[in-house]
C-alpha cells in the first residue's frame, strides 16, 4: 500500500536475459511498481499465485515455453490479466501472432523507456489482478490436461454440499487438494479441522472423531485416510461420525489411498451408509508418473519457494539435470520430487544445479522405499507376471489371483496395466 491507502501495482517480469530482466526492473520499481523478475515461463506461471500480478511482461522468444504459450496459459487461468509481449525480433508476423492471441501491447527490444512506462500505464488501466476464483487452485502447478480434469472436476463438486473421498497414490496431493476443496466452498469462512483417520486407536477413535467434528461446526472436515476407519473400531464408530456430521452442520472431505469400492474378503469395510453417501464424489488424483509434462513446473515452483525463503538466492537445474528428474518414475509422486529438488538445490555451491547431482540425490532416495511403494512396486510386478503366464488373459488371471475380473481390471487400471500387450 501506499500512503494514500491504495495498492502499489504489481508487475511481473519474465525475460530469459538476465542483463535485460535486470533493466527492466531498474526501470518499472523508478515508477514505484512492485516488480517480481523471473527468467522462465514456467517461473512465472509458478510465481503468479504467490504475486498475484496486475499486469505481465514477458519476452517473446525463451526457451522452453515462449511468451505466446505463457501468454495463453494465462488467459485460460486469469482472463482478465493483461500481457505485455517483448522480443528482440521483432517483425510483422510476430506482432500479428502476438495481437491475435490476446496480449495488449507488442514492442520490439530495445524498448525506449517512455514507451515502455506509456504501454504499462496503459495496461495497468485495464487489467484485472490475478486475484480471482483461480485462487483456490494457486497451489497447483500444472499443464496436464488430465490434472486439468481433475481439478475442474474438485472445483465444480466443491460448489455443492456433498461428501467427497479424493484417491490416489501416497504423495499426489490428496490433502492439498481437500484443503483447496474447502477454501473454494461456501464454508471457507467456517473452520477446515483435520484428522489422520490412521492415528486413531479403537479405543478412543468416536471421542477424537466426534471432538473434530465439534471443532469444524458448520465448515469441513478432512479425514486422512479414511479408509484406515473401519480398522479402527466397529461400524458404530463411523456410524456416529455420519451422526455427527449431520448434528455439527460439516461437511466431510475424505481422502483414500483405496477407492471407496476397493475391497477384499480380507479387509474390513467402512460402514455401508458412508461408502454410499461417497459413491459417485470420488476424485482421482493421477500419479506424476501420468502427468509428467508438470515435472518442470513443480520444479519451478520448488525453487520459487526456496528463493523466497533464502535471501533471494535463486538457482536453477542444468538441462542434463532436468531431463534425470523426467526420466524417474516417481513411486514418491510430487512429494519424492519436492523431496529430491529441495536436497539437490540446497546441496549445490553454485546457482545451477548438475545432472551428476541429481543422480547423488536420486541414489540417497532409491536406498529405501517407504512401505506404500514397496508394496505397490510387488504388487505391479505380480500382476505383471499374472499377465505373462496367462499371456493377458484377464478371466485367467484373476482365478489364479482369486480375485472377481471386476476387481482384477481395477487392479490393472491403477497400476496402468493394459493385457492387450501381453498377448503372443
Amino acid at each position: 500500500m501506499n500512503r494514500s491507502g491504495r495498492r502499489i501495482p504489481r508487475i511481473l517480469v519474465v525475460d530469459d536475459d538476465p542483463g535485460l530482466l535486470r533493466l527492466l526492473t531498474i526501470r518499472l520499481r523508478a515508477e514505484k511498481y512492485e516488480v517480481e523478475p523471473v527468467d522462465s515461463a514456467a517461473k512465472a506461471l509458478a510465481a503468479v499465485g504467490r504475486v498475484r500480478p496486475d499486469l505481465v511482461v514477458t519476452d517473446l522468444r525463451m526457451a522452453g515455453m515462449d511468451g505466446i504459450e505463457l501468454l495463453k496459459e494465462l488467459q485460460r487461468r486469469w482472463p482478465s490479466l493483461n500481457v505485455i509481449i517483448l522480443t528482440a525480433h521483432g517483425s510483422i508476423p510476430d506482432a500479428v501472432r502476438a495481437t491475435q492471441s490476446g496480449a495488449v501491447a507488442f514492442l520490439t527490444k530495445p524498448v525506449a523507456k517512455e514507451q515502455l512506462l506509456e504501454e504499462v500505464r496503459r495496461a495497468l488501466a485495464t487489467s484485472g489482478s490475478a486475484q480471482s476464483e483461480e485462487d483456490w487452485r494457486a497451489e497447483f502447478a500444472t499443464r496436464s490436461p488430465l490434472m486439468e480434469e481433475r481439478l475442474a472436476r474438485a472445483h465444480a463438486i466443491a460448489a455443492t454440499d456433498v461428501m467427497v473421498v479424493v484417491t490416489g497414490e501416497p504423495g499426489t496431493g490428496k490433502e492439498l487438494l481437500g484443503r483447496a476443496m474447502h477454501g473454494a466452498s461456501a464454508r471457507r469462512d467456517h473452520p477446515l479441522v483435520t484428522i489422520d483417520c490412521g492415528n486413531l486407536s479403537a479405543e478412543g477413535a468416536e471421542a477424537e472423531l466426534l471432538s473434530a467434528v465439534a471443532r469444524a461446526h458448520k465448515g469441513s472436515l478432512l479425514a486422512q485416510d479414511v479408509d484406515e476407519l473401519a480398522s479402527a473400531g466397529s461400524r458404530d464408530v463411523v456410524d456416529a461420525l455420519v451422526a455427527g456430521l449431520r448434528e455439527h452442520d460439516v461437511r466431510l472431505i475424505a481422502t483414500s489411498v483405496r477407492r471407496p469400492d476397493e475391497t477384499n474378503a480380507t479387509e474390513p469395510r467402512l460402514s455401508q451408509d458412508l461408502m454410499d453417501r461417497m459413491t459417485g464424489t470420488e476424485i482421482e488424483m493421477p500419479s506424476l508418473a501420468r502427468r509428467r509434462e508438470d515435472i518442470p513446473l513443480l520444479v519451478a515452483q520448488c525453487l520459487e519457494e526456496l528463493s523466497s525463503g533464502d535471501a533471494g538466492t535463486r538457482r536453477a537445474f542444468a538441462p542434463e539435470a532436468m531431463q534425470r528428474l523426467l526420466a524417474v518414475r516417481w513411486p514418491g509422486n510430487a512429494r519424492q520430487l519436492r523431496a529430491v529438488v529441495r536436497q539437490a538445490a540446497t546441496a549445490t555451491t553454485g546457482p545451477v544445479v548438475s545432472a551428476e547431482l541429481v543422480d547423488q540425490t536420486l541414489g540417497r532416495h532409491a536406498q529405501v522405499p517407504s512401505f506404500d511403494e514397496a508394496r505397490d512396486e510387488f504388487t505391479r510386478s505380480y500382476l505383471v507376471q499374472l499377465l505373462q503366464v496367462t499371456e493377458g488373459n484377464v478371466s485367467q488371471a484373476a482365478r489364479l489371483a482369486r480375485r472377481n475380473r471386476t476387481d482384477f481390471y481395477k487392479l490393472l487400471a491403477r497400476y496402468e496395466l493394459r493385457p492387450e500387450e501381453f498377448k503372443t
